[in-house]
């Protein structure tokens, strides 16, 4: 039975590419309201796993339960109507589009006018609208900094921001689980800094409370922000504790950089 304070659990998750395995029985919990990290080498699993979880791959055997559901049949756009929503390793947003357009696409799963409603645009749909736009606003334009771009077509965007738009847009959602792939990839020292606050301010914030999946490769950014951290290896899960557990980890060592013998002998 999942605890009351586990939003996710992951059990024996196994799935393999042309037979080669990316993720060999790996089992975690994630508690509500943390922000946990998943690190390891390049290849290990990271992003497979959040491709599971969100529903891009079906992996081969192993359970998926999300807020004591499993949710294993569901597609991805039904799991985005549970809340769950991402951010990609290689931004995926619509760069003809204003800043404004991408993230109101996010935020389409919260509509509950239809087709009618919207070619009329008066009551019903009209006050949705009104709605939907004051959250994209007060909520999120404002936290993420963005409001000077908010008109500006994406693609013409320096990297970073166009990292912050697409942020926003899994923000629309308004979603209670939020899985972060690699969000400081590609930034400088600011903008990276500027990324963990605004993980922070999402995750601790009362009027958000997003509970945080984090994919990522900056060591110092996991074990400053992180409440707990999982390490994958070649599809294997082989720690998972806090990140001064992880840190004094041997396995996690080992991964990372190799026995110190092994690296002695050969150099000999």
């Amino acid at each position: 039975m999942t605890q009351p304070n586990v939003l996710l659990q992951v059990e024996d998750l196994q799935i393999a590419f042309g037979g080669v395995s990316a993720l060999a029985g790996v089992s975690l919990e994630v508690r509500r309201g943390e922000i946990f990290s998943l690190i390891g080498p390049n290849g290990a699993g990271k992003t497979v796993l959040l491709n599971c979880i969100n529903g891009l791959y079906k992996p081969d055997a192993g359970r998926i339960i999300f807020d004591g559901r499993d949710i294993g049949s569901l597609r991805p756009h039904q799991r985005a109507r549970l809340c769950i929503s991402r951010t990609f390793q290689k931004i995926e947003l619509f760069s003809g589009m204003t800043v404004l357009d991408n993230i109101r696409l996010g935020r389409h799963i919260r509509m509950k006018t239809g087709l009618l409603d919207g070619a009329i645009y008066v009551g019903r749909a009209s006050r949705e609208e009104i709605e939907h736009r004051e959250f994209i606003e007060r909520r999120i334009i404002d936290l993420l900094e963005i409001e000077h771009i908010r008109d500006k077509v994406v693609g013409m965007l320096p990297y970073g921001l166009q990292k912050r738009v697409e942020l926003a847009r899994a923000l629309a959602l308004n979603p209670t689980l939020i899985l972060l792939d690699e969000p400081m990839a590609g930034l400088n020292l600011e903008e990276t800094e500027d990324m963990a606050r605004f993980i922070l301010e999402i995750n601790e914030a009362e009027r958000w409370r997003t509970t945080c999946i984090l994919v990522e490769h900056d060591m110092g950014v996991v074990m400053d922000i992180s409440n707990r951290v999982a390490v994958l290896n070649f599809g294997q899960k082989i720690a998972d504790g806090t990140p001064p557990e992880i840190q004094a980890d041997p396995a996690v060592i080992k991964a990372y950089l190799g026995e110190v013998e092994d690296l002695y002998a050969t150099r000999r």
